[in-house]
């Protein structure tokens, strides 16, 4: 199911690639959903090198997006509390979203360990990056601070992933050669992302109730 929903919305976006969809996957991606950047920013970049889209704004809106979805997290945990996050990381809706009790927990290691710059270094880390906004949040972090290094670590990671996007469009011919094999490859790494996050949650579920 999660990865009939993933293609399903890989397909429709490749469709429909434009400043709001860059905004809103990538809002989605900072946020609760295990949505990789990856298959979002470079096809977004690639219609930039072909000149259907400014690959400024494309950067911008990533940005843009990243921001949101984190401000959304950092919200929720500033409002709720850290006794009510625990609470909604141990329901079936979050489990679905591949996020449970012992990921909220690293995210929160991860931030006392690297303290405010942890929202910074933080978006450069897969697994860390959807989820470091919540203990900002439950810290009660300051917001200009934490806006200011979600910016920064949000608009390093995109401006990677467009330069990536953007340069492969100038190596399309060796793209168009090997089109099929390269398009096995990119379906091979999100299946086996997915695949991780999915046994990573299942072990961290058993966790508490082995040790009950």
């Amino acid at each position: 199911m999660i990865f009939d929903t993933f293609n399903s919305v890989i397909d429709w976006y490749m469709g429909n690639i434009n400043y709001f969809t860059i905004t809103l996957l990538m809002a989605i991606e900072s946020s609760f959903v295990p949505f990789p950047s990856e298959v979002i920013i470079p096809p977004a970049a690639w219609k930039a090198a072909q000149g259907d889209l400014n690959v400024y704004l494309v950067v911008l809106s990533g940005i843009l997006g990243s921001l949101l979805g984190a401000i959304f997290n950092y919200s929720l945990a500033l409002f709720l509390g850290r006794r009510l996050i625990y609470s909604l990381a141990d329901t079936k809706i979050a489990h679905l979203m591949l996020i449970n009790r012992q990921s909220v927990e690293k995210s929160e290691r991860y931030f006392l360990k690297y303290g405010n710059s942890s929202t910074f270094i933080g978006r450069l880390v897969p697994a860390v990056r959807q989820l470091i906004s919540l203990p900002a949040g439950l810290s009660k972090m300051d917001l200009k601070a934490f806006l200011f290094y979600t910016t920064l670590g949000s608009g390093i990671w995109t401006v990677i992933l467009a330069a990536l996007g953007y340069y492969l469009y100038t190596q399309k011919e060796l793209l168009n050669r090997y089109y099929q094999e390269i398009w096995w490859v990119l379906v091979v790494v999100g299946v086996l992302f997915l695949i991780y996050l999915v046994v990573k949650t299942k072990r961290g579920r058993k966790g508490p109730r082995n040790k009950g």
